[in-house]
């Protein structure tokens, strides 16, 4: 008879379509997770999975049994949590997605937890297990990130702005043109990070291909290297943290229009806790009050 476990083991090894990791992520012989997936297609009358040699590949029966098993799983996990939010105190743990650099991100929690010391959080960057959904409550993005299934409301549209050194060519400045700084050379996120993916949009709209020099991991390197005098780079005006010090000029970009908007979102068909829909509040009122 199919139990959760079969269920579950079945999803893991439909994920990563490989038998011998998901025997080792779920701590289970392999010869073992073999036949518990053998009885699983015996009781359905189908085979969920393509065999080739050691290979398997989910099939169209395994696609469409997989939807089914995670919605199954998945709403029964939604139960669990919110009865336990029922039964616990109004305040728990808040599994934050982080999606977009933010030095606001500390003093927003610290201020929560000024009016609710018991919370606590887990918070998620966007190195997740790409084989599962991820498991957070809210989501903080720039609106060109959503997540399937998810809903979302703005929070802040902010100016992107483009930082140069105080001895730049145009630090005397108050605005410029974005083709003006084509020969120069940036200073920038590395790719796949969402700023960076908008920031390259923006350059190739006012005719050409950044020249990258200096590509970084977190906002703060970005910024000490371009105080450093060692090129330019662009700066939300909001979420990194407006001035930069007086070896940095921040100059508005007038062609081509650079803004981003920031947004909050949520599964709209899982369970949210007491706790997130708290927090959930909170930031959007701590976003406005920023405007």
């Amino acid at each position: 008879m199919m139990d959760l476990h079969s269920l579950r083991y079945f999803q893991t090894v439909a994920r990563l379509e490989n038998m011998t990791k998901a025997a080792e992520k779920l701590q289970i012989s392999q010869p073992a997770l073999s036949k518990l997936i053998g009885k699983l297609e015996t009781e359905l009358s189908v085979q969920l999975f393509d065999r080739t040699g050691k290979y398997i590949r989910l099939n169209e029966f395994g696609k469409r049994f997989l939807t089914k098993v995670d919605l199954a799983l998945q709403t029964l996990e939604d139960g669990k949590t919110e009865l336990i939010d029922l039964a616990a105190k109004p305040i728990g743990t808040i599994a934050v997605m982080i999606h977009v650099g933010s030095y606001l991100l500390p003093d927003m929690i610290a201020s929560f937890r000024q009016r609710h010391p018991e919370a606590e959080f887990k918070l998620l960057q966007h190195d997740q297990d790409r084989t599962a959904s991820p498991a957070f409550d809210l989501c903080i993005s720039s609106s060109t990130f959503r997540m399937p299934g998810t809903e979302s409301i703005p929070l802040l549209t902010e100016e992107i702005m483009l930082a140069v050194p105080n001895g730049h060519r145009l630090a005397g400045r108050k605005s410029v043109r974005l083709s003006e700084l084509s020969e120069d050379g940036f200073i920038s996120l590395k790719p796949g990070k969402q700023l960076r993916d908008t920031t390259d949009s923006l350059c190739r709209a006012a005719g050409f291909e950044p020249r990258m020099i200096y590509e970084c991991d977190e906002p703060s390197m970005v910024r000490s290297l371009v105080r450093a005098g060692l090129g330019v780079s662009f700066i939300p005006s909001v979420t990194w943290g407006g001035s930069q010090g007086s070896s940095v000029v921040l100059l508005s970009i007038e062609e081509p229009v650079s803004k981003r908007s920031i947004e909050i979102s949520w599964y709209a068909d899982r369970y949210i806790t007491k706790a997130a829909r708290e927090f959930k509040a909170f930031v959007q009122d701590y976003y406005r009050k920023l405007q």
